[in-house]
């Protein structure tokens, strides 16, 4: 359709520097997770993205910015992977990329033009609702999981974390996304400013008034934890035998658990007696129970699991955890069928591992701090906030995560990784143990706070932790997903509302409300089509 002689295209710049822009405003929100950690950028980093749907000419190249957006932020956020996929990285990213499509057309219809009071405050809930929309479904493990939501970038802030412990992580995202729609209405809008302005006072209002009313967690005592990190080591024998020796170190500090990094045994214990009986008496020297992680087929059943094992003084105590939720390409490759031939190009998994069935709640030894029950993961499933929630609510006192990241040891992975505990620690109340057999070792308190120092990449080394520990249930772990479930509310309230105002015919409009009222041009139009009489056939 063309435009009116004299009237301006409100997309400035040709689309040729507008689809640059977009894929450089989408990769910007990278720099706010680890290793470069400017959590403070997440406040005002989607401005620049914003403002290009939002001058959209159409909502076709609305559609088409919010995808190359979403495809810049899906290759920065995971960039590190680039080694391992190669060219089947830039595929998966620009199929990821493809869910901000929507929501590029849902800010352009919210904010283009001179949005009014409620259109502005509209922007301002279902932007954010829209975004998060977006993390949960790409979310789903087997579409790569949790990594890069965007209220993860937050996991230092104190505030931040006190917020978490009231709806997660998507709270967290909510927030972040509303400041910076108010920021950018503030800057695209004059008429709407005093509207954006004090959208933003209600949200620090709003957010400042639920720092304080969060319940902080109770405390219950301590325990001391030791994490066992091995480093890059060739060969499953030589790792074993590194983390023996770095065991021994731990004898008479009077440690509660000894915790070692994922794969941190390469062989089924059901068939080495040698190293069940090697274990066994590690655990007697430093008078503490051992959680393993081995990684290796089991007798009796096919296939490679990856399980989290409890090893007392007398051998395995029966405490077992097969991981549930495994890495897309690094442990299995979803439909191989299809794309199997990811593996010729890059080092995705040639056989895929097998999965648990259940999450376990093990208990630490007699001679353990009292209620010393935890929960272990492994590895990627740090990411997923349900899984913690879930170790919480059957009785989990401690979270306890075995890792290793061997392969992006010089990326920002490691950092980013480590980062997550402090996330779920909040989130749950109750103190989180990152041990990584290569990778970045933290250990996080029942606030989120950082206890004793962490172990870098470059580290080999056994140390010991005071953890406090925590009892009483946060809001997030008795209520759960809650924004979640009112993101999709929102946008199901406003699909309803704009499908029934297009229902409605012209006549019984109010006449001159068009600057309040919502935008409903896509819904509108599709409902027309839909409504057309038909041609008579002949």
């Amino acid at each position: 359709m063309r435009r009116p002689a004299g009237e301006k295209d409100p997309s400035p710049g040709s689309p040729r520097w507008r689809a640059v822009a977009a894929v450089v405003a989408g990769a910007l929100p990278a720099l706010c997770f680890p290793a470069p950690g400017l959590w403070w950028l997440a406040y005002v980093v989607l401005v620049p993205w914003l403002a290009l749907p939002a001058t959209a000419r159409t909502p076709r190249r609305a559609a088409l910015e919010g995808w190359l957006g979403g495809t810049g932020f899906m290759l920065a956020v995971h960039h590190w992977l680039l080694p391992s996929l190669h060219v089947f990285l830039l595929v998966l990213a620009a199929l990821l990329g493809a869910l901000w499509a929507p929501w590029g057309v849902l800010v352009r219809d919210l904010l283009r033009g001179r949005p009014g009071p409620a259109r502005c405050a509209a922007a301002l809930l279902l932007v954010p609702c829209g975004w998060l929309l977006i993390e949960l479904v790409r979310s789903w493990e087997y579409l790569g999981g949790p990594w890069g939501v965007l209220g993860a970038s937050q996991w230092q802030v104190a505030p931040a974390l006190r917020l978490a412990s009231l709806g997660g992580v998507w709270l967290l995202t909510l927030l972040l996304v509303a400041v910076n729609t108010a920021l950018t209405v503030v800057l695209l809008s004059p008429t709407a400013r005093r509207t954006a302005l004090g959208g933003l006072l209600a949200v620090a209002v709003a957010a400042g008034a639920a720092w304080a009313w969060a319940p902080r967690p109770e405390s219950a005592g301590t325990a001391r934890i030791a994490v066992v990190q091995a480093g890059v080591v060739a060969g499953p024998d030589a790792r074993f035998a590194r983390g023996e020796r770095l065991t021994r170190a731990l004898a008479g500090r009077g440690v509660d658990l000894v915790v070692w990094g994922e794969s941190s045994v390469g062989a089924d214990l059901n068939q080495r007696a040698d190293l069940r009986a090697r274990l066994a008496a590690l655990s007697r020297e430093v008078d503490a129970d051992l959680l393993v992680n081995v990684d290796a087929r089991r007798a009796g059943l096919p296939g490679i699991y990856k399980s989290s094992v409890l090893i007392g003084p007398d051998g395995p105590t029966g405490d077992r955890y097969d991981k549930m939720r495994l890495v897309p390409f690094g442990e299995y490759v979803p439909a191989r069928a299809l794309l199997g031939w990811a593996t010729s190009v890059g080092k995705a998994a040639t056989e895929d591992r097998r999965r648990g069935t259940r999450q376990v709640v093990m208990a630490a030894g007699p001679d353990a701090s009292p209620d010393l029950r935890f929960g272990p993961l492994v590895c990627f499933e740090t990411a997923f906030p349900d899984m913690s929630r879930r170790l919480v609510r059957d009785g989990a006192g401690l979270l306890v995560a075995q890792s290793s990241t061997s392969s992006f040891q010089e990326s920002w992975a490691p950092e980013q990784h480590a980062s997550l505990a402090a996330l779920r620690a909040a989130e749950t109340g109750r103190p989180m143990v990152h041990a990584t057999l290569t990778g970045v070792s933290a250990v996080y308190g029942p606030d989120g706070a950082p206890v004793g120092a962490r172990l870098g990449t470059d580290r080999a080394t056994a140390a010991v932790y005071t953890l406090p520990l925590a009892h009483g249930t946060s809001p997030y772990v008795r209520f759960g997903d809650w924004p979640l479930y009112a993101a999709l509310l929102a946008l199901a309230a406003y699909c309803l509302r704009t499908g029934v105002r297009a229902l409605r015919p012209p006549s019984a409009r109010t006449p001159g409300d068009r600057s309040t009222e919502l935008p409903t041009q896509p819904v509108t139009r599709t409902l027309r089509f839909l409504r057309r009489p038909r041609p008579a056939p002949r």
